[in-house]
């Protein structure tokens, strides 16, 4: 069960968001609050679950990945065993940077970073075929990013 927090507590987590490496004392004064009890509520915060850790957003392009594509898969059979097993081997490929089962047409939606066109064909010929029980593969592309949003809408 989730705790309920405060507007207090969604200014926090909503400058956090911006910056992450802002300091307690910055937070503190754009909340015109001492460092004590934003310290505090930020612990709290991380305690709870609502601030799960901190990370730094990397630019794919720079890193070398130049091609995104999303991915949906068609499990043959749908036992628990196989969703499991192919839940696993999805979770061991560096390249699928989010997968979500879905409902609809499709059983799973994967988010894939590749170098290139041939990148992603040696993943999906190599890494992604050699998974059991997928039935189907369909792939599309992203030709222009129009917006990635990294901070959730709290207010």
């Amino acid at each position: 069960m989730n705790k309920a927090i405060d507007a207090t507590d969604r200014r926090i987590i909503h400058q956090l968001q911006q910056n992450g490496k802002e300091t307690i004392k910055e937070i503190a004064d754009f909340l015109g609050m001492s460092t004590t009890p934003v310290f505090e509520r930020i612990k709290k915060l991380e305690r709870d679950g609502f601030i799960e850790g901190y990370t730094a957003i990397v630019n794919k392009e720079k890193m070398g990945f130049q091609l995104v594509a999303f991915c949906t898969v068609t499990l043959e059979s749908h036992h628990t065993e196989f969703i499991n097993q192919f839940e696993s081997d999805i979770k061991s490929l560096p390249e699928v940077m989010e997968c979500y089962h879905i409902a609809g047409l499709f059983d799973y939606l994967l988010k894939i970073y590749s170098k290139d066109m041939v990148d992603y064909q040696n993943f999906i010929t190599q890494k992604l075929a050699s998974i059991s029980n997928i039935g189907r593969v369909q792939s599309s592309f992203i030709m222009t990013e129009v917006k990635n949003e990294k901070v959730l809408p709290i207010f």
